[in-house]
């Protein structure tokens, strides 16, 4: 299994996704406008009421512009990785890297629960899932799902096809930026970890398929365990 996650994570599969600069330098500019739009309409979304319809609406929007970003920005790819002999789509794998996540997020949920000074990253993991105490699960799921494949869409997909020099870096700072929108330390904090670990599925894969498979297992398996830490 070990080995397996390290393909995953960073043996790099052969594959030729150049492109010339001029269709690179518009994926760039493409990249960089859509960044700034989807960060301030984020910042407008969890300043809203939990679930509000301006909540829901907004939250929706982000994603939107997102999934938009992405397929203007130019071609994606699903990716592939080394599977015993042959290359594969990442399936099972992604899904053992978010499970993994989900763990090491429970145990630093319960030390900065357990610890009188971190009280203010507390109330602020508190002030997130305040969203869920007022809206359906079912629907909290369905936007949350949403939102984390629309974000590796273009985090994972445009963004990093537009990064020629240290794409995982870089790809993870500009969705660090986006979501220190929402004013909310302990969802940048996140947004870090996640956003190095599911690059690097990029880096060894060549495509989206297996970031979304992961922050997807993280985010929906997170959206139920907070609650239980927290509340």
């Amino acid at each position: 299994m070990a080995h397996q996650v390290r393909r995953a994570l960073w043996d790099k599969v052969p594959r030729d996704h150049r492109e010339a600069p001029a269709v690179l330098r518009r994926r760039q500019w493409v990249v960089v406008g859509f960044v700034l739009a989807g960060a301030v309409t984020l910042g407008f979304g969890l300043r809203t009421a939990p679930g509000s319809r301006a909540f829901y609406a907004l939250t929706l929007v982000v994603a939107g512009i997102w999934v938009v970003g992405a397929f203007a920005s130019g071609p994606l790819h699903l990716g592939r990785i080394h599977w015993r002999e042959d290359l594969r789509r990442p399936t099972f794998t992604p899904f053992v890297v978010g499970i993994a996540m989900v763990l090491l997020f429970v145990g630093g949920g319960f030390l900065v629960r357990s610890i009188p000074f971190l009280d203010p990253l507390t109330h602020q993991i508190q002030d997130v899932l305040g969203y869920t105490a007022s809206s359906p699960l079912w629907a909290l799921a369905l936007i949350t799902a949403i939102n984390g494949a629309a974000e590796e869409l273009f985090f994972r997909g445009a963004a990093y096809a537009a990064i020629p020099w240290h794409p995982v870096s870089w790809t993870t700072l500009a969705y660090v930026v986006a979501t220190l929108a929402t004013g909310n330390v302990m969802l940048t904090f996140a947004a870090v970890l996640l956003g190095f670990v599911v690059g690097l599925e990029r880096r060894a894969s060549g495509g989206i398929q297996a970031p979304i498979i992961t922050h997807l297992t993280w985010s929906l398996s997170m959206l139920v365990v907070l609650p239980w830490i927290f509340l």
